[in-house]
């Protein structure tokens, strides 16, 4: 067996092909950057501890406080007969929506008047 050479073994990584990388964002199909937000949150230090769904949860409820607020200003514009959003029909739709009034407001009033104030004990 002198003619016969030695059989190569194919190595392991020879026929598995590599898996494309899926952001997170793609992943949770969100618009938003997954990665971005959870990079500000751990950076700014909001809390010790993050679990690997707070920054998916967060940009999805941006992107949907986003999308509201741009579907309301186009609107806002298409009565204005416009085609471009301005900063002026952002602020009519907000002034406009009840719920974002009360979300964005810059000096809310605390809602303690729900909550019963404990009494003391004599």
């Amino acid at each position: 067996m002198p003619g016969k050479k030695p059989s190569k073994k194919p190595s392991k990584k020879a026929g598995k092909r590599r898996k494309p990388n899926v952001s997170r964002s793609t992943k949770a199909e969100l618009q938003f950057p997954v990665s971005r937000v959870d990079r500000h949150l751990r950076q700014d230090r909001y809390a010790q501890r993050l679990s690997s769904s707070t920054p998916v949860f967060l940009a999805g409820v941006l992107e949907y406080l986003t999308s509201n607020i741009l579907e309301l200003a186009g609107e806002e514009a298409h009565k204005n007969s416009r085609v471009r959003i301005t900063p002026e029909h952002v602020k009519k739709a907000i002034e406009n929506s009840e719920h974002l009034r009360d979300l964005l407001e810059e000096d809310p009033e605390p809602r303690d008047e729900e909550v019963a104030q404990p009494e003391e004990k004599e």
